[in-house]
């Protein structure tokens, strides 16, 4: 059992994002065909659901499927649609149980209809879920949806609307398909060592900490996930400011 490392004084609704890379080169290592990565990967996802609320997590997002991913070879592409679909017909009663709301920002019009069908069913049905809100980005592009949400934008500023960056933040949250914006990104985690946000709540991680880690998805425990908690909370989080040492030397 993962022993808890949240204190009062960490933030109320701390938000953690996953870009869920090496699923592929996890199976290839072993021998295995592409897909018995992404099976291994889901399995990685179920513990760091279970094990996200006691270290403090209320919001997980998790890229599971990028815009760009449909150039991926097309039996890659449909067996990850399947595996989805089956994941969450598998997991809804559990999330019900543990109070896990999920939701699905991105595209759906480009998702098979089976497939829209069930994230709609889980949504809803996990919908009074209050101990982790769960966020799956599938068919994403952040870069698309800030151009979505900055034709919104454009458009209610014309008719005399807010045009702050609360109000883009708002129509960006309409644009991923969320009833409402997510906070910003606390902590921000790569698995499988490339270094790059890959088009990932690009608006959202302004200020998020970045942590790159080499073990592959399928590879990543709760002891990893606690240990970047752990190291997040060492950090000083200054958004601009200097560092509260300098300022009480003064």
């Amino acid at each position: 059992m993962i022993k808890s490392t949240f204190e009062e004084t960490d933030p109320p609704t701390l938000h953690v994002a996953i870009i869920m890379d090496g699923n592929g080169r996890w199976a290839t290592a072993r021998g295995l065909p592409r897909h018995a990565g992404h099976q291994a990967g889901a399995r990685s996802v179920r513990r760091v659901i279970e094990a996200a609320p006691g270290l403090g997590i209320r919001i997980l997002t998790l890229f599971a499927f990028s815009s760009d991913n449909w150039k991926r070879p097309v039996l890659e592409v449909s067996t990850l649609m399947r595996l989805f679909r089956m994941y969450l017909a598998s997991e809804t009663e559990r999330c019900i149980r543990n109070g896990v709301r999920v939701s699905v920002i991105g595209r759906r019009d480009r998702l098979p209809i089976p497939l829209q069908e069930a994230i709609s069913r889980t949504e809803e049905r996990t919908r009074a879920g209050e101990t982790l809100h769960l966020r799956l980005a599938v068919d994403y592009s952040s870069r698309d949806a800030i151009l979505a949400a900055a034709g919104r934008l454009e458009k209610a500023a014309a008719r005399g609307g807010d045009s702050t960056r609360e109000a883009f933040s708002r129509w960006l949250g309409e644009a991923e398909h969320g009833s409402a914006p997510a906070p910003d990104v606390d902590v921000l985690i790569r698995t499988g060592g490339e270094q790059r946000l890959s088009d990932f709540l690009l608006w959202e991680s302004a200020y998020a900490e970045l942590f790159f880690v080499k073990e592959l998805w399928p590879d990543f425990t709760s002891g990893h996930l606690q240990a970047v908690l752990e190291e997040f909370r060492r950090r000083e989080r200054r958004f601009g400011a200097v560092p509260q040492a300098a300022v009480s030397s003064r």
